[in-house]
């Protein structure tokens, strides 16, 4: 894997991790598909425009 990927995820982790800690386990999974959609989405279009 590349640094530009892996950098991005761990901290979405992060920060899902800390905004999520007063959350059901169902909002937090919902949260994360949220968060790695658009984690990958900027990845697309940051490496689209190089």
């Amino acid at each position: 894997m590349q640094l530009d990927v892996v950098v991005p995820v761990l901290m979405g982790c992060a920060l899902l991790w800390w905004v999520s800690r007063g959350m059901t386990w169902t909002t937090r999974l919902a949260v994360s598909a949220v968060t790695l959609v658009l984690i990958v989405c900027v990845v697309l279009v940051e490496r689209a425009s190089r």
